[in-house]
């Protein structure tokens, strides 16, 4: 089985990951759940004629796979669709994880990305911030707001990305894309770059450490609207998150410009909904008054509260959107309280 034949079945079969590792058949993700594929297991040197396969299509250097280090990058096929492929090194052998992505953009209502997470790219300025777990769909809600905002606002948008997932065509935005170690060298010199370059909206792809995190909130800080991801899987995480990575004293002035400049945290996840997919859960944190009170005070753990009461606001606990899909039968009981953060509190509201 050569590469195309193998995309050619995980597009077919609507797959979401492939998966190339000696010792199995070639194996598909499909709605959360493994499927491989008829034929005999891989072995290291089908696998290794594989990945070569790979970068062939895809026109890439294989210096930093033979330098030792494992490799992420993206390539297109024509009338099939883009890819996202790791290619790394297990037990001596090569293996690859390929993540399918479909040519187009997602469409936000046929996922179930709400409007309340939607709206969060209609600010002009500040700090929004997607967060989950690697494969919670953070690529996709982000490409969906700048889809927005390309569609709506005369602007200029900066991506910066690791590697680069949807492409967006220019509409009434102009949008510049940057792939990580192809276009720029890193985040860090791509984000002092942009801001010389007359930004309005900044997609960075990451806030991974003190540098990143530190340049991000300074570049919110200049007046454009800054997109950003982390791998947290609660607002009241992400806050701590972006705290504990600051000496405790400069955490004080941390939370002033926190409470100045951000206008939203989503987290989010997937989970298996009872037709056999995977649906979106989000918790979304809006800025108001009395969170950005709670990010100069240090408490950040009263977050729960102020989402649950600012439902009219957008705002709704991880938690609380389990609960209405699990009363909406669009997951199992089970399904509610693996996925919950209060196993306790869900037990007694189910």
């Amino acid at each position: 089985m050569d590469i195309r034949e193998i995309l050619q079945r995980a597009t077919d079969a609507d797959a979401a990951d492939v998966f190339l590792v000696a010792g199995l058949p070639v194996t598909l993700k499909c709605g959360g759940r493994q499927e491989r594929l008829p034929g005999d297991k891989l072995v290291p040197d089908e696998i290794a004629r594989i990945v070569d396969q790979i970068y062939q299509e895809s026109g890439r250097s294989r210096a930093n796979l033979d330098a030792g280090y494992d490799d992420d990058f993206s390539f297109s096929v024509p009338h099939m669709g883009r890819y996202r492929v790791n290619v790394f090194r297990q037990r001596g052998s090569m293996a690859a994880v390929i993540r399918v992505i479909r040519f187009g953009l997602p469409d936000p209502e046929k996922l179930g990305i709400p409007e309340s997470v939607l709206s969060l790219a209609d600010n002009k300025n500040g700090l929004v911030l997607v967060t989950g777990r690697a494969g919670s769909g953070k690529s996709t809600t982000l490409a969906c707001m700048i889809d927005r905002i390309n569609k709506k606002r005369d602007c200029h948008v900066i991506t910066m990305e690791d590697p680069i997932e949807f492409i967006h065509r220019h509409d009434k935005a102009i949008v510049t894309q940057r792939e990580i170690s192809i276009d720029t060298p890193g985040y860090l010199d791509a984000l002092r770059s942009a801001l010389r370059e007359s930004p309005d909206v900044i997609l960075f792809g990451e806030m991974r450490d003190y540098e990143t995190i530190s340049s991000a909130i300074t570049a919110s800080e200049t007046g454009v609207l800054l997109l950003s991801t982390l791998h947290t899987t609660s607002a009241a995480n992400t806050i701590n998150r972006i705290l504990d990575v600051f000496p405790a004293n400069q955490q004080s002035q941390v939370k002033v410009q926190l409470s100045q400049i951000l206008r939203g945290v989503v987290c989010q996840q997937l989970v298996p909904s009872v037709d056999g997919g995977l649906i979106p859960v989000f918790e979304i944190l809006k800025s108001t008054r009395a969170v950005q009170n709670m990010l100069r005070q240090d408490k950040s753990d009263q977050f729960d509260q102020v989402m649950q009461a600012g439902a009219a606001d957008g705002m709704c606990t991880m938690d609380g959107s389990l609960l209405k899909l699990y009363q909406e039968g669009r997951i199992t009981r089970d399904t509610a309280l693996i996925s919950c953060v209060n196993y306790e509190g869900m037990v007694k509201r189910i």
